[in-house]
């Protein structure tokens, strides 16, 4: 009678353990992993919204130029050496290479 009572409690917990190490990975995956992607986009995007004329940028293809004007989805860029404007849409951007010492 003991013997099916420990049995039956044994697999009881065994249930909720079984239950938990996905959870316990989910938890862990989401601070990680999900966690630090989310503020480095709320980052990039504010990056976005403070772009302005004169900013030198990167693009996501490696074009370096500076911003002559920023629209409302787009902005245009100059590059060197040939001073060629060049029209983006501001998820184009990969960073700000502008360094504002003031």
């Amino acid at each position: 009678m003991l013997a099916m009572y420990l049995q039956a409690a044994a697999g009881g917990l065994g249930s909720l353990g079984g239950l938990a190490l996905p959870l316990i990975f989910f938890v862990a995956l989401y601070f990680l992993m999900i966690v630090p992607n989310q503020k480095k986009q709320r980052k990039w995007q504010e990056m976005l919204g403070q772009l302005k004329a004169g900013d030198k940028v990167t693009t996501n293809g490696g074009i370096v130029g500076t911003i002559l004007s920023v629209k409302d989805d787009g902005f245009v860029l100059r590059t060197q050496p040939d001073g060629v404007k060049l029209e983006f849409v501001k998820r184009a951007i990969a960073s700000v290479t502008t360094n504002d010492d003031k």
